[in-house]
Parts: C-alpha cells; structure tokens; sequence
C-alpha cells in the first residue's frame, strides 16, 4: 500500500467525493447542506473504487512492470496477484453493498455503479484490445480517464439520494475528465535525459515541445469547465472572488510548462507534474468552498 496506493491519496479521494456528493445535494435539496453519517459509507465506498482501479492496473501491467520495476514489492514476490484479488475483491462487494444500502434496494444509485463497474473491468482486460491500444498511447489513455466523470457521477448521485440529477452535472463530468487526464500526461512527461527504453511517456508520443502544450490545454480545459460550476453555485461579488482564485490557480501550472517546455529538464519534469497537482487539488477545494459559502452545511 505504501509503495502503490499510499495513504495520503485517501486525502484526494476525499475531496472528490465530497465535490460530487455536496454538488449533488446541491442540485437535488434546497436550504443548507447536510453532512450524514451515511456518507462515511460513501466515501468508504468511492476510496474502495480508486483501490479496485489500482488492483485493475497492477494485474493489467504485471508483465511490463516485472520488467521496467523488478524492485516493486508485487515484483519481488513479497505478496502476490492471489493476494491482490482478495484485495480487489473485497473492495467492489464494499461498493456494491454501499450502493444498494444507500438505495434501499436496487436503484440509481446502483445502476450508475454498475456502469461504471463495467467500463472499470473493461478497462482491466484492455478491451479485449491490448495489443492495439497499447499501440495507441493517447486513445489507451482516453479510453481510461472516462471512468473519471462516470465515477464522480455515481458519487453525485449518492448526495442526490439517488433522485435525478439535471444537466448542470455535466461540467461536474467534464472538470473530472480534464483535471484527470491533465495531471495523467503530466505524470508521464519526461526530460529527454530520464526516457527509458521501454517505458512509455507522453514526451516520446507528442515530443518535448508539443507534450507541454497538449498538457496546457487540457489544464486550461479544466478551468473552463469550472466556470459554469462556480455560475450555478455563487453569484454577485463572491462568484467574482471565486473566478480570480481559478485563474490564479490555472495561471500557476500553464507558467510551469511553459517553463518546461522552454528548457526540460528533470527537476521542470517534476515541477510541472507537482503544480499540476496543486491546481487540480485547488479547484476542487474552491467548488467545496463555494458550496459551503452559498448554502452552509451542518451534520446530521
């Protein structure tokens, strides 16, 4: 877990989660916010689901990683994929019972996990593609960042009780997808002296230059999306504040690979893929805020 799934992505989950789960309350209940104890079910339930994809992907990449990480723990021996199932396992019957507690029953809740249970196991076999798609590294990885809003959705729908939500989630889906695949080619961006043979990256795809800019564009991409987030949820001087603290958060990642892409380097490989994190995280504590400030909320 340390090595893979370390504890401090729990803190991220939870500010997903409780983006989803407040703006679909919002959406759905007037008057102020209501935090329940039936939500800490729900965010067992959505941190099950971010495990289940790293389950997914440490038996999908097993082969690759024994040879590029021959010094990770599942590489070595120490535990094994039977372990991982046992592991995966017992995370999905977590989402599958949550989901139906939450609905009483079979509902939309459940229905919309189901969905994305589905995309997520096709996602584990490669749709059935792997040999094509690990050919095709931005389709591979599109076809794997929209599990993203599919899941935040299906969270939403936890905080919409499982009523119908209106169109105004759909940025809520596309600030997920943006944000995602954002920090995904970030991540897999690399300074000329740090490619490896055999190790795929979005530098060696689109090249040193290019990378960067495809990068910016999604970055900007997500604060786009946000807009009409912040609109729903504030107006007058507020909405104003709220729409300054995006830029400035947007403007912070875009300065940084401009830098990168300028002269990469090793540590501007880093600082871009860190700050990129730092903005994405930021957005969304912005729209927890925001939510917080135009409707308050209390426990119970």
């Amino acid at each position: 877990m340390m090595e893979r799934f370390p504890p401090a992505n729990g803190v991220l989950f939870l500010v997903l989660f409780l983006v989803a789960l407040l703006y679909g309350r919002f959406l759905t209940n007037a008057g102020a916010l209501a935090l329940r104890p039936a939500d800490l079910a729900g965010f067992a339930a959505a941190y099950c689901f971010f495990l289940m994809l790293r389950v997914f992907d440490e038996h999908k990449d097993y082969e690759i990683d024994c040879r590029n990480h021959p010094g990770r723990v599942l590489q070595r021996g120490l535990i094994t994929l039977g372990h991982l199932k046992v592991v995966g396992a017992i995370a999905i019957v977590i989402q599958l019972a949550v989901s139906l507690a939450l609905d009483g029953g079979f509902g939309a809740i459940t229905g919309v996990w189901a969905i994305v249970m589905f995309w997520s196991t096709l996602m584990a076999f490669e749709f059935f593609a792997g040999e094509w798609l690990n050919k095709r590294l931005v389709l591979y990885a599109i076809s794997h960042m929209v599990v993203m809003p599919m899941a935040l959705v299906w969270m939403a729908f936890m905080g919409a009780d499982g009523s119908g939500l209106s169109a105004h989630v759909i940025p809520l889906a596309a600030l997920s997808f943006f944000s995602g695949f954002s920090f995904e080619l970030a991540r897999k961006t690399k300074a000329p002296e740090d490619e490896r043979d055999g190790v795929d990256s979005y530098t060696k795809a689109f090249g040193v230059k290019r990378a960067p800019m495809v990068t910016l564009v999604l970055v900007a991409g997500g604060g786009i999306a946000a807009v009409p987030l912040l609109l729903h949820i504030s107006t007058g001087i507020t909405l104003w504040v709220w729409l300054i603290i995006l830029m400035a958060a947007v403007a912070l990642p875009i300065t940084m690979l401009l830098k990168f892409r300028a002269a990469p380097s090793s540590s501007g490989a880093k600082k871009q893929e860190a700050t990129i994190g730092l903005s994405l995280l930021l957005e969304y504590v912005l729209l927890i805020t925001a939510l917080f400030v135009s409707r308050g909320v209390h426990w119970g």
